[in-house]
C-alpha cells in the first residue's frame, strides 16, 4: 500500500500542485527592465551619448565663426549646408557609436556570460527576448537623444545670437531635425541590438556596427562615380542622416524615404538575428 493511500484513508488531503505562471510578454518586458535598471553598462552608454551629444553641440554653436559655408563632418552630415541645426547635431555620429554599443552589449554581453541560458529556459519561445530588448533599447535611447538634441539646439541659440544662420525651435523643418534626430539615434540602438543577437559576440558586434554605419560609406568611394551616386543615399548612416537634415538637397533621400531605408536595414537584421536565435542552439 503506497504512502499516498493511506493519506488518503486516513483523511489527509493530497499535495496541492504548484501553479505555473505562463509566459507573457508583459512579463518579459518586466524581466528585461530590471536588467536594464541594475546593468551599469547601460546607465555609462546612455549618459556618454547625453553628453557627447550635448556638448559637441553646445561647442559647435559656441565657437561659430559667421566664415563657414559647409561643415566636414561625419557620414550623414558631410556636404550640408551649415545651419543652425547641424551645428546642435555635431555630435551625433559619436553619439550614434555609443548607443550601438549600448544595443550590442545588450544581446551579446549574455552570450560572452553564459546568462542567456537562463533567459531562454525561463522564455523557451525565444523571440519574446529580443522583443523586449530591441522596444527598452530603442525606447531609452529616443527619450535620452531627445532630450540631448533639444538641449543642444535650445543651449546654442544662445551662441548663434545675431548669426545669419540661427533659427528659433518654431521655425520650419528645426522640430521635425530634432526628433529625426533622435528617431536615428533609437533605429541605431535596435541595430546594435540586432547585430549582438545575430554575431552573439560583443567584439564582432561593435565591429560590424563600425563598419556599417562609418566604414562602409567611405570604401564606397572606390566604386565608380556612377556606381556610388545610385547607392551612395541608400547606404544606412546616410539614409539616416536624411531624417535630420534641416534642408533637403538632390543627391540625398527625403526625409521620410531616409528613416524608411535605415528602418528597413534595422528590420531585416532584425529579422536575421530572430531566424539565428530561433533556429540554433545558445
Amino acid at each position: 500500500m503506497s504512502a499516498l493511500t493511506i493519506d488518503r484513508r486516513a483523511g489527509g488531503a493530497a499535495p496541492a500542485r504548484t501553479a505555473v505562471k505562463p509566459v507573457r510578454f508583459h512579463r518579459v518586458l518586466l524581466s528585461e527592465t530590471t536588467k536594464f535598471r541594475t546593468i551599469r553598462s547601460t546607465w555609462i552608454c546612455l549618459t556618454l551619448g547625453l553628453v557627447l551629444l550635448g556638448l559637441f553641440g553646445s561647442i559647435g554653436a559656441f565657437t561659430y565663426d559667421g566664415g563657414g559655408g559647409v561643415t566636414d563632418g561625419p557620414p550623414g552630415i558631410a556636404g550640408r549646408p551649415l545651419d543652425a541645426v547641424s551645428l546642435a547635431l555635431m555630435g551625433l555620429s559619436f553619439a550614434s557609436l555609443v548607443v550601438g554599443v549600448f544595443g550590442v552589449l545588450s544581446t551579446a554581453g549574455e552570450y560572452s556570460t553564459g546568462t542567456i541560458r537562463s533567459t531562454l529556459a525561463a522564455v523557451p519561445k525565444r523571440l519574446p527576448v529580443l522583443w523586449a530588448k530591441a522596444i527598452l533599447a530603442g525606447g531609452a535611447v529616443f527619450v535620452i537623444a531627445a532630450a540631448g538634441a533639444f538641449t543642444a539646439f535650445l543651449i546654442g541659440t544662445v551662441g548663434l545670437d545675431g548669426e545669419a544662420i540661427a533659427v528659433s525651435l518654431g521655425d520650419e523643418g528645426v522640430l521635425r531635425a530634432l526628433l529625426g534626430a533622435a528617431l536615428y539615434l533609437a533605429l541605431v540602438a535596435v541595430f546594435g541590438v540586432a547585430l549582438g543577437a545575430l554575431l552573439r559576440s560583443p567584439a564582432g558586434g561593435i565591429a560590424a556596427l563600425v563598419s556599417i554605419l562609418l566604414i562602409l560609406p567611405g570604401l564606397a568611394m572606390l566604386l565608380p562615380d556612377s556606381w556610388y551616386d545610385a547607392l551612395n543615399p541608400y547606404f544606412p548612416s546616410n539614409a539616416g542622416g536624411a531624417a535630420y537634415a534641416l534642408t533637403e538637397t538632390a543627391d540625398r533621400l527625403s526625409p521620410g524615404e531616409g528613416i524608411a531605408v535605415f528602418a528597413g536595414w534595422v528590420a531585416l537584421t532584425l529579422a536575421a538575428a530572430a531566424f539565428r536565435l530561433k533556429r540554433t542552439d545558445v
